[in-house]
């Protein structure tokens, strides 16, 4: 018997059945769609946590440095990384003002009172956003010369914008930030993100504003902005050996770390946990495969005397295996591709409840979950397979 035989009549026994073959399927349907949706969440987990780690910037180095005893860590650390203009790309104070913080214009006042509108005023420099990724959606950036004139002048996060000018353009307009008056310069385009909607209430200022909001709060904290992720690497390695060899343990302290560490960590995390769902998913389908075995010896029991039949008119075993695993193959696979419509309707409606876009499980994942079902098919379809080509001819024409 070739295989166009052996799918033809395992049709037809298919057909015949149809009931029973539909129960078998909705084992596969249920295990194969689970594994889907589960993997796909996972997936749409990871892609949601890539967003949120491009949107803070990545390549990003975070240095915490201080010392106390007459060394400026900040200017040496200024003229290193301009030194390392192979690996840097720009370098900002990242000093934020929290002693009373009050933003007023005209008769609206943002305070530290509500959490939910507080401005987080900032001090950068001029490299601040390309430090940070943030792009200018009106006016313009901080300018080397803003630095060093001492100007009072500010960039808006979008939010602030919106709480402080709804609809209005700021740009020129006068602010006061804690009594001191700015002149707005620009607004910075909206993360687009719940997670980072802090960043977008940000209120950034020159540095050398430093005395006259925080009191002359020592700087130091800074980020750093490398080329790419192989640039942050070495970059990180000459910082850690810069400052240790600049700052006295017993006066001073210092740490280096990226972003990219915790996007790393982060992503390994994932996987694990795709594997885990995967997995805990895939006992459903252990459970239907196991249905199939069953429904399939119940099939050969039925099936006894046409099986003798075919052996005593000369038919090899092999030929009663290859219809029975055929069989068991088709009705996995039809299941299978049950499975997999009703695991992307499932996915499109988790991705939108869940992270509120369309998402899709991966090509992959489908040709996985397809060959899955057939392969299940064939393992828990072997068993029946072999004990029914192995009735012996007599045996089997004397059942019922």
């Amino acid at each position: 018997m070739n295989l166009r035989q052996g799918f033809k009549m395992a049709a037809k026994s298919i057909s015949a059945n149809k009931g029973r073959s539909a129960l078998t399927m909705l084992g596969i349907i249920i295990g194969l769609a689970a594994v889907i949706i589960l993997v796909s969440y996972a997936k749409g987990q990871n892609m949601a946590m890539q967003e949120y780690y491009e949107s803070l910037g990545t390549n990003k180095i975070s240095v915490s440095a201080y010392s106390w005893g007459g060394k400026n860590v900040s200017d040496a650390l200024y003229e290193y990384c301009l030194q390392l203009d192979d690996l840097v790309l720009g370098i900002t104070p990242n000093l934020q003002v929290w002693d009373r913080v009050s933003v007023k214009y005209g008769a609206k006042t943002l305070s530290d009172e509500n959490w939910e509108t507080r401005p987080q005023v900032t001090l950068g420099s001029d490299q601040y956003s390309l430090c940070n990724n943030y792009s200018v959606a009106q006016g313009r950036d901080l300018s080397y010369m803003d630095i060093k004139k001492y100007n009072q002048v500010c960039v808006l996060g979008a939010a602030v914008k919106d709480n402080l000018f709804n609809y209005a353009n700021p740009v020129g307009e006068i602010i006061t930030i804690k009594g001191t008056p700015f002149t707005v310069i620009g607004v910075f385009a909206s993360k687009g993100s719940d997670m980072l909607s802090y960043m977008d209430n940000v209120i950034l200022v020159p540095y050398t504003m430093n005395r006259t909001l925080n009191n002359t709060t020592e700087m130091s904290e800074y980020v750093v902005k490398a080329k790419d992720a192989s640039a942050t690497t070495e970059a990180i390695t000459r910082l850690d050996g810069f400052l240790k060899g600049l700052i006295d343990p017993e006066r001073g302290h210092y740490y280096v770390y990226s972003e990219n560490t915790w996007m790393d960590e982060s992503n390994e995390q994932n996987e694990m946990q795709q594997r885990f769902l995967g997995g805990i998913a895939a006992i459903s389908l252990l459970v239907g495969g196991i249905g199939i075995m069953n429904i399939m010896l119940v099939t050969v029991t039925e099936r006894t005397r046409e099986i003798g039949i075919r052996r005593a008119i000369g038919a090899e075993r092999k030929s009663i295996i290859i219809q029975f695993l055929i069989e068991a193959a088709m009705i996995c696979g039809i299941g299978g591709i049950f499975g997999i419509g009703v695991g992307y309707l499932g996915t499109l409606i988790m991705g939108k409840l869940s992270f509120d876009s369309i998402l899709l499980p991966g090509a992959d994942i489908t040709a996985g979950a397809f060959a899955i079902s057939v392969a299940l098919g064939i393992l828990f379809g072997l068993y029946p397979a072999l004990k029914a080509s192995g009735l012996q001819p007599v045996v089997a024409l004397r059942a019922e």
